[in-house]
């Protein structure tokens, strides 16, 4: 990433009310970097740029923080992020294989988003269900008890809904 030679594609407009409440508070980052996410789905370039000029932070420190917290990302995900528990619970009941199917499935790895943008595949260490072992959330919705086979029809489903 180049971030001195970025050419602006967001509407930094919509950052705006945020800036305005938190200021230039080096404090408030984590807080402005969570609603400018919430606005554009991730943290883009210039927004990123933006955000340094607006609050006299340097870009550094905004990636350190940006890549120190997991809930913060630097490229667009997919329409349908799935995270896959992996867990220990998950692990021992088989989300290694969910895991080589769905890649499988859509053709990608842990943190790529499919070539159409339908699907984001994430792997994370505990989604708090263990009694649903192994278990993914596809955005809000979540899947337990799953078998290769199941969670590959999950997302068959998701891709079926979308072609109509």
């Amino acid at each position: 990433m180049n971030f001195y030679n970025s050419k602006t594609d967001s509407d930094l407009t919509l950052l705006e009310p945020t800036l305005e409440e938190y200021g230039d508070e080096a404090e408030n980052l984590i807080t402005v970097l969570q609603s400018a996410q919430e606005i554009y789905g991730y943290l883009p370039t210039d927004v990123i740029i933006y955000i340094s000029k607006r609050m006299c932070v340097p870009i550094t420190k905004i990636i350190g923080v940006a890549t120190f917290y997991s809930q913060f990302r630097l490229t667009p995900i997919g329409k349908y992020l799935i995270m896959l528990c992996k867990g220990t619970a998950c692990h021992v009941n088989g989300a290694d294989g969910i895991y080589e199917a769905i890649s499988e499935y859509l053709n990608i790895t842990d943190g790529e988003t499919t070539e159409d943008g339908l699907f984001t595949v994430k792997c994370v260490a505990c989604l708090g269900c263990c009694s649903l072992s192994p278990v993914m959330m596809v955005n809000d919705d979540t899947y337990g008890s799953l078998t290769p086979e199941k969670a590959v029809n999950i997302l068959k489903d998701l891709a079926e809904k979308e072609e109509k």
